[in-house]
């Protein structure tokens, strides 16, 4: 876990991705943008499923209050792990981003079908990226966990580009 931006109280992050140059600019994105989250790096579905599950080492993992999905992950794929939180009485409820490479209008529709908050394509520039970071600010600065994401909803779907 790293903790990204001041010393207010952080908005738990779980970013499943298994590209670490991916995982790099969400990184610099969060930083830049001044966003103070703790983020959580699963690199492959099954790992995302155990953190979530705070199963093995993910027994004191923190409930995230976001969670930026990529599609094509190794072991469990992004679309199997988007339906499992959204059958789940306790995880339904956590937005979900996917930010995937796949610009497949079965992915983007699939996605939405199961309740994803928002589909951001990759890839995405540095200053793209940090537009949809900014959309995650808190509403207010004492309520960090209050995220921002009325942009975000199902009917409309975000693709960022260079």
């Amino acid at each position: 876990m790293e903790s990204i931006g001041t010393d207010a109280t952080a908005i738990e992050v779980l970013l499943v991705e298994d590209s670490p140059g991916d995982v790099r600019l969400t990184q610099e994105a969060f930083k830049d943008a001044k966003v103070h989250i703790n983020l959580h790096v699963a690199t492959d579905g099954a790992e995302a499923m155990a953190f979530l599950g705070r199963e093995g080492e993910h027994a004191k993992a923190p409930r995230p209050d976001l969670i930026l999905l990529d599609l094509n992950l190794p072991k469990k794929d992004g679309r199997e792990v988007l339906a499992e939180l959204k059958e789940s009485p306790v995880l339904k409820t956590i937005p979900v981003v996917i930010l995937t490479t796949s610009a497949s209008e079965t992915d983007i529709q699939g996605s939405y079908q199961h309740h994803a908050n928002c589909y951001i394509t990759k890839p995405v520039d540095l200053e793209g990226f940090l537009k949809v970071v900014r959309s995650f600010r808190p509403r207010q600065a004492h309520d960090v966990r209050a995220v921002n994401l009325r942009h975000m909803h199902s009917s409309s779907h975000k693709k960022v580009t260079p």
